[in-house]
């Protein structure tokens, strides 16, 4: 009878398991377009769109409400404070498009509490070093360096949740599509061996997509993939395929404006399973005040807007 109690007794309260959830299921408040979506770790968002539809700049506006804490001294951010890594494959990331934009963040949120314009250059650079250091920056040249990379990370990322004390949260890959025309003129001829997959484009992916899956049994992170959009007439924006392959008709938000120009999916078909949340993205003109928390660049000193419903699993 004993061993029948003990059976049934309950691992934990639900106190304790709440606590448990929103440890490992953090909140987060998320930039335009992907404010829209309900993420959790685990999930594979793919953000697709032309060279200036600031691409990059979402996910790093994504990455500073990341590192950056609840709470700093009495001034709320709204942040999570854990790690995100950002895995740049079109080489041109800008580290001071990052700290810009994180300098205005702090900022911002000081001025808000103190009611007043400030310096703009006063921020709390204790705050401002910590926010980087949770940054963490890989480059790759090849998706054969980017298997690499994605082979290692496991140590890596064991490595930095002891140093920080927390693990990483997001992992931003920027642009998953880099290398696509390198990875399509390999030789498609066996490497020698008849047990080897030939050396081509979809077994590259192959493996990429495998090694991610690897990384996330070991590591739950959020996904966030950018990726150009190739322009084409065999797939329109007005559309979105889901994953069991039907159509079906979105909503545009701004269905007055110009007619969208019409583009097709060129990732071979186990990424585009893979992924579990694709939206899109394009460049507009307009004005967004300087003092908002999704503020970007004046190099893009437009809004990214939606373009229609999310395509999830």
């Amino acid at each position: 009878m004993a061993s029948a109690f003990s059976w049934i007794k309950v691992d934990e309260t639900a106190k304790a398991a709440l606590a448990r959830i929103l440890t490992e299921r953090p909140s987060v408040v998320l930039p335009p377009p992907l404010h829209r979506l309900a993420l959790r770790v685990g999930n594979v968002v793919e953000i697709v769109g032309p060279s200036p539809s600031a691409k990059t700049l979402i996910l790093i506006q994504t990455a500073i409400n990341c590192i950056l804490p609840k709470e700093w001294k009495g001034v709320q951010y709204g942040g999570l404070e854990r790690p995100v890594l950002f895995v740049d494959l079109d080489c041109r990331f800008d580290v001071l498009s990052l700290s810009r934009a994180l300098e205005r963040r702090v900022t911002g949120a000081n001025r808000v509490r103190s009611g007043v314009k400030g310096n703009e250059n006063e921020y709390d650079k204790e705050l401002f070093v910590a926010c980087m250091n949770r940054f963490l920056y890989t480059r790759c040249y090849n998706s054969f360096e980017f298997l690499a990379t994605l082979k290692t990370l496991p140590y890596r990322l064991q490595k930095e949740k002891e140093k920080q004390g927390s693990a990483v949260y997001m992992l931003m890959i920027d642009s998953i599509g880099a290398f696509y025309w390198m990875d399509r003129a390999l030789p498609s001829s066996s490497t020698g061996s008849n047990i080897r997959k030939s050396l081509s484009l979809q077994t590259v992916v192959e493996s990429i997509v495998q090694e991610i899956q690897r990384l996330l049994l070991v590591h739950p992170m959020l996904v966030l993939a950018a990726k150009s959009a190739a322009f084409g007439d065999k797939q329109s924006t007005s559309h979105v395929i889901r994953n069991s392959g039907k159509r079906f008709d979105e909503k545009v938000l701004d269905s007055g404006g110009p007619k969208k120009p019409s583009y097709r999916d060129y990732m071979p078909s186990v990424w585009q399973s893979f992924v579990s949340h694709r939206t899109s993205a394009r460049f507009s003109w307009g004005k967004q005040a300087s003092d908002s928390p999704f503020f970007y660049d004046r190099m893009a000193v437009a809004t990214t807007e939606v373009l229609g419903q999310i395509c999830s699993k």
